[in-house]
């Protein structure tokens, strides 16, 4: 999504704001750009290039200056043009007073253009941020602070703005509510961020902003209020040592960071179950134990490749531990008239903990009731951790690319060992069985180099199926879901159209689509569904379709005309998704990339989705 970067300092900044932006382009954007306050005045770059491009532009005009905002865009509203781009400039005159950067979506922004207009402002954008820019403009009378916090009371949304004033010249206000944005503390400097990425190498003290602050910085001040207008105490909101990830995001040896990313999955692996001795609640914090003795069902709560997990842990969840579950797709989940039950676990699931609509669906179960909460999560310090009662924190790294792969392995890991606690406390994990489960886990790094070996074979298929334009994914039980994320990642990444279903719906829809020309994609692990799957693929090659099976060994599925068959090294029973959505995701990278598309950076999708 959006990516802030702000800066106030003695030194010149511009390079560091741009180099912020280069760290956020792995969230997705259609355009970029930078102000500076220069010379008394505003000034800016702005292009619906890359940010290599704006650092061009920028040194072409001599940006440099002590301070200034940059902006990374995915549009929401207005297309992607340069008069759309951030930074916004207000008024629209000769002479701008306010420079504004925003992420988030402001609702009443309608209304309020209503109303700037017949105070005689003008606009150049169709966006609902240059509404925040011209209302901070409207209240401004000499003290930014006073005018931002005039402004924002007005909006209704969500946002993370960063603003500076021509007339006030080393000053920076920033203010969120539904965004993150953080605050950079170094020597005689400060920094603004949407996401502490961004200032990887600049500083490593970071604060947390929290829903409802104002944050006003200059070189050598720092003042944060909270929603009320209350100063607050440097304890109140602490400096966190942020470890710096700047080994994390080179590309390596590798084409993708996606590519790069699918083989770092064993390490990812090793180092979420790291320190794995035993199942205990302790494993998701110290008060797990009443909390988990509170509940009698399980809620889960997550968008995209993260509610596929879901989907695959509540197989999981009834099968083992024998606690009801449901999965809620979060955008959908908050706009239903639901049943409470105070004894549900709600446990959220989002790669970055920052999820806008995950958010928002764990405060509206919350505010049903709900206080047991629980997240699983890759960002120690995001919203999601901060705002559940419990956390379990996959330690998968950065993720750059944009599509989900080892954040998607990891929390199913997690996952997982949620389901060995609950099972314990429920009597339902004997020790042989625990001890059986933790040697499984354990060993799932060295299954799945091996997984990873078959690359060649995959890629040898990815030359076919980057000459088709659909795809099905059929899979059974505990592999459905896996299916689902199969389906997912090729749409993602190559643009193919591609569905995916229980093989057992086959015959009431989909085998009406399946012809020569529709590759079938089947997940075949030798587990009770085995016979029953291998009828639905009958159904498919009766009709002429081609089958591309990914078999356990043992599965007794062999190649024939029209099914072809790759051979995973071992059946895995219970953990068997985490081995088989790997192969799915090299079919997915290596066909996008016989396609020739942006791997990385898929058109129109956003790696952190901090909009509703």
């Amino acid at each position: 999504m959006c990516g802030i970067v702000a800066a106030v300092s003695a030194r010149n900044i511009t390079p560091v704001l741009v180099e912020g932006l280069r760290r956020l382009e792995y969230r997705g954007y259609d355009s970029c750009g930078v102000a500076v306050h220069k010379d008394g005045t505003l000034a800016r770059a702005r292009t619906v290039s890359r940010v290599d491009e704006l650092a061009r532009e920028i040194e072409a005009t001599d940006l440099a200056a002590t301070t200034g905002i940059a902006h990374t865009r995915w549009a929401t509203h207005g297309a992607p043009a340069v008069a759309n781009a951030h930074p916004h400039f207000s008024p629209n005159a000769a002479m701008p007073r306010i420079a504004l950067v925003h992420n988030g979506i402001i609702e009443n922004h309608d209304t309020l253009r209503g109303e700037l207009r017949s105070l005689g402002y003008t606009f150049t954008s169709q966006t609902d941020t240059e509404v925040i820019a011209h209302l901070i403009d409207h209240h401004y009378d000499g003290d930014l602070l006073a005018a931002v916090r005039a402004a924002v009371a007005r909006l209704e949304g969500a946002y993370a703005i960063a603003v500076f004033c021509r007339d006030e010249p080393d000053r920076v206000v920033g203010a969120r509510a539904g965004s993150p944005l953080v605050v950079g503390v170094g020597g005689g400097e400060h920094f603004l961020a949407s996401d502490a990425m961004a200032l990887v190498g600049v500083t490593d003290r970071i604060i947390y902003l929290e829903e409802g602050d104002v944050v006003d910085v200059a070189r050598d001040r720092l003042r944060i209020t909270d929603h009320t207008g209350r100063a607050l105490a440097p304890e109140e909101r602490p400096v966190r040592i942020v470890q710096a990830h700047s080994g994390a995001v080179e590309l390596g040896p590798y084409r993708h960071y996606m590519q790069k990313e699918i083989f770092e999955q064993p390490r990812a692996l090793a180092d979420t179950l790291e320190g794995v001795g035993a199942i205990t609640p302790a494993l998701f914090g110290a008060a797990a134990s009443s909390v988990f003795s509170a509940i009698d069902r399980v809620l889960i709560l997550a968008c995209g490749t993260s509610y596929y997990s879901g989907l695959t842990a509540r197989y999981w969840l009834e099968a083992i531990a024998g606690i009801p579950t449901a999965v809620e797709i979060a955008s959908e989940y908050r706009y239903r008239e639901s049943v409470p039950d105070p004894r549900t676990l709600v446990v959220t699931i989002s790669q970055s903990g920052e999820t806008a609509d995950t958010l928002a669906a764990l405060r509206h179960a919350q505010s049903l009731g709900m206080k047991q909460t629980l997240t699983i999560c890759n960002v120690a310090t995001s919203a999601m951790v901060r705002e559940c009662a419990l956390a379990y924190i996959t330690r998968a790294g950065v993720e750059i690319g944009v599509a989900s792969t080892k954040a998607f392995t990891t929390q199913l890991a997690a996952l997982f060992l949620l389901t060995l606690t609950l099972a314990k406390l429920r009597g339902r994990l004997e020790p042989e069985a625990e001890a059986r489960q933790l040697e499984a886990l354990r060993h799932l790094p060295v299954a799945l180099g091996r997984v990873l070996a078959q690359e060649p074979q995959i890629i040898a298929w990815a030359e076919e199926f980057a000459r088709k334009e659909n795809a099905l994914f059929l899979g059974r039980g505990l592999h459905y879901p896996i299916a689902l994320e199969g389906a997912l990642k090729l749409k993602e990444i190559s643009y193919i159209h591609a569905e995916a279903y229980p093989a057992g719906e086959l015959k009431h829809g989909p085998l009406a689509l399946v012809t020569g020309a529709m590759p079938v994609v089947v997940v075949a692990p030798n587990d009770a569904l085995i016979e029953k799957l291998k009828s639905n693929m009958q159904e498919v090659r009766a009709r002429g379709g081609e089958l591309y099976v990914f078999a356990d060994d043992d599965s007794r599925v062999t190649p024939s005309e029209g099914v072809h068959v790759i051979r995973l090294p071992e059946h895995y029973g219970a953990l068997s998704p985490i081995l088989h959505v790997v192969p799915l995701q090299l079919l997915a990278y290596h066909t996008a990339t016989q396609r020739g598309t942006d791997v990385d950076k898929p058109r129109n999708l956003a790696k952190s989705v901090t909009v509703e």
